[in-house]
């Protein structure tokens, strides 16, 4: 019982953590209902693959794996360009494709060379602070969104929505710190079933599409044939260091987290997780799907339910796996409330900030740390209100950069205390 309830929690966050990015890009790119679903399907199919080859054979820790940020944010970006005429929009997704296939390779070549371990050395624990607390910054106004309803079944804020969300919220924070250990383990998947059941009695969930088909295997090169061109090469190839450097920080803050609950911890081997990621890439690739990238949330996941198990996070991705073949039961979990899954995963989301904080303790005294901390977070936390269309007439590989207050942030912040480090020596 306890395994299955484990496991189906694992399902819940992996699915709740990777219906926004499909649907975002289905609406970007004009797709139908029908077309967006099952890219829907292709997306949960990579992701418990993904998932799976991690944990038995990359890196080997429970890390939920989601369509990564950065592949959205590309996404977004030749939408706008085939929006405006430079490009169709199967022209563009056939572009994408090829630029998975060639990040993939990235990631495959820099394994085999062992040169994944030598980046890691960058990401010390005043990066890794940097990152967590970029990250959380980043997506906090999602949730304030999500939460208060804006988007969900109109534009503005939904009073009643928000006051049902924030019911839910308040009563998973509440089985999160709960001092009956079951609650606590539990407190995700309960939070799940209880906000759903409270937006079904308040008649507050949205109309979702059905289909009369129940068993459907995914279609290889949907989108057509990859297509090569110098801007998707040079793009790609940007984006691959990029989602390196995302695999490396996610990974390091999952590693410590699993590790304080495990005495018999195997140190991760950073090049095999690299060079699973490029595989996982490609077959993204083939399936006409958004390439996956681990996602730091699963510390915080554990550090809530203080599920550690390997096992509960493998039959999840196998759930999920089985999910992606029936079109009825994506459409099901489709159906979730955006305000309810939000509400439910904020906890583990929030978390993140207080093993920011762990990470920076050492640092708070010395003055050249503090620098670096306050100079990236004001540039990373800068750049996430800079307005999109202020960047249409940038090359694609700027305004992916700098529209990602993540990366930029992070990377200023590896840049400054490398650059303080040589000049100590």
């Amino acid at each position: 019982m306890k395994l299955s309830l484990s496991s189906i929690q694992w399902m819940v966050f992996i699915l709740a953590g990777s219906l926004v990015a499909p649907i975002a890009v289905g609406d970007a790119f004009n797709l139908s209902q029908s077309e967006t679903a099952q890219l829907l399907q292709r997306c949960f199919l990579i992701i418990g693959l993904s998932g799976i080859l991690q944990v038995l054979f990359g890196h080997k820790l429970p890390v939920l794996e989601g369509p990564a940020g950065l592949w959205w944010g590309v996404f977004t970006v030749y939408a706008g360009i085939a929006a405006g005429g430079t490009l169709t929009f199967d022209g563009a997704l056939q572009e994408l494709m090829m630029g998975m296939f060639i990040s993939g390779a990235l990631f495959i070549v820099l394994a085999l060379f062992k040169w994944i371990e030598k980046l890691r050395t960058w990401f010390t624990p005043l990066v890794t602070g940097t990152y967590l607390i970029l990250l959380v910054s980043q997506l906090s106004g999602s949730f304030k969104k999500g939460i208060l309803g804006i988007g969900y079944l109109n534009d503005q804020v939904d009073g009643k929505v928000a006051a049902a969300a924030i019911t839910v919220l308040i009563f998973s924070i509440i089985l999160g710190k709960s001092k009956i250990k079951w609650m606590r383990s539990y407190s995700i998947l309960i939070s799940l079933m209880f906000g759903w059941g409270l937006f079904t009695l308040l008649d507050l969930n949205k109309e979702t599409a059905d289909t009369s088909t129940w068993f459907q295997l995914p279609k290889l090169f949907d989108w057509g044939i990859p297509h090569v061109t110098g801007g998707i090469t040079v793009t790609s190839l940007f984006i691959g260091f990029l989602l390196l450097t995302n695999m490396v920080a996610s990974i390091s803050v999952t590693e410590r987290a699993f590790q304080s609950a495990n005495e018999h911890y195997k140190k991760v081997n950073y090049n095999r997780a690299s060079f699973f990621m490029g595989i996982s890439t490609w077959i993204a690739g083939m399936l006409s799907a958004i390439a996956p990238v681990p996602i730091s949330g699963s510390a915080g996941f554990m550090l809530t339910t203080r599920i550690f198990s390997k096992l509960p996070f493998i039959i999840g991705n196998v759930f999920v796996i089985t999910v992606s073949f029936f079109p009825k039961v994506t459409y099901f979990f489709a159906g979730i409330p955006a305000p309810v899954g939000y509400a439910t995963i904020f906890l583990p989301f929030s978390s993140m900030i207080a093993l920011a904080l762990k990470e920076y303790r050492p640092f708070l005294h010395i003055e050249n740390k503090l620098f670096i901390i306050a100079t990236s977070l004001m540039i990373g936390i800068g750049a996430q209100f800079l307005p999109p269309a202020a960047l249409s007439g940038l090359p694609s590989i700027l305004v992916t950069l700098l529209s990602n207050g993540l990366v930029l942030g992070m990377m200023t912040c590896i840049l400054l205390e490398q650059a303080t480090l040589a000049k100590e020596k």
